[in-house]
């Protein structure tokens, strides 16, 4: 099913001035964006290192947006009360990020946050399977994970497709709805294609954060306008 309503758009912090996160979150609250994603990475599970849950819980008062908190870390499970705690409001693990998809799931339920599954472009969607009846989002990598600023995997919309299939089975038999996020490369094209294979939320950090504040609302609606030519 093509996705007939505005996408939701999550500007990720990581294409922001780090100078200054707080007046940045401040800044797309007020441009429109729905979520604050935000990608906290190790130096491990990928090969770069970003920020931690004190950095996140400072970041917690600038906004009332939800913070849609993406984990790149591993061993995944003994940080995920720290995030919880810091004010995440999703947080996404990958399968490869600990011993036991399921229980991790299970603990980010038990905390009362909602929990999301990351695909890389080569994790099979089959992950899925034996968790789909706890999780709240799927994110689905256009770029491998680790840096800002990659370009669009094409292939991942086929995968797009399937899960938006999956997806669409699982509500229609009772299931809860489920978000599908689509990450990597995201900008004013590729935004139009993801939402066209069925996504309904984007992450974007260049195509957000280019230009400067005065530009962030425009930014915003040109990956939100992209829809308009299917709905």
């Amino acid at each position: 099913m093509v996705n007939s309503l505005s996408p939701r758009i999550a500007p990720s912090i990581l294409a922001a001035d780090f100078a200054n996160l707080g007046k940045e979150i401040t800044a797309i609250d007020i441009a429109g964006a729905d979520w604050v994603h935000i990608d906290v990475m190790d130096g491990h599970f990928v090969p770069n290192i970003t920020i931690g849950p004190a950095v996140i819980k400072s970041l917690r008062h600038y906004t009332e947006l939800p913070f849609d908190v993406h984990l790149m870390i591993s061993p995944v499970d003994p940080m995920i009360e720290a995030f919880a705690e810091a004010g995440a409001d999703t947080i996404s693990v990958h399968p490869e990020s600990g011993p036991n998809l399921h229980r991790t799931l299970q603990t980010i339920r038990n905390l009362k946050k909602r929990a999301g599954i990351v695909l890389n472009p080569a994790t099979p969607i089959n992950n899925i399977d034996q968790v789909i009846d706890i999780v709240d989002l799927i994110l689905v990598m256009t770029v491998n994970p680790g840096f800002g600023g990659q370009k669009f995997i094409s292939s991942q919309l086929n995968k797009i497709r399937s899960i938006r299939k999956i997806i669409d089975q699982h509500v229609s038999k009772g299931g809860a709805s489920i978000d599908l996020e689509v990450d990597g490369g995201i900008d004013a094209k590729t935004s139009k294609l993801a939402i066209q294979a069925g996504a309904d939320a984007l992450v974007a950090g260049t195509a957000v954060f280019s230009g400067g504040p005065d530009c962030y609302a425009e930014n915003i609606n040109s990956l939100r306008g992209n829809s308009a030519n299917y709905q």
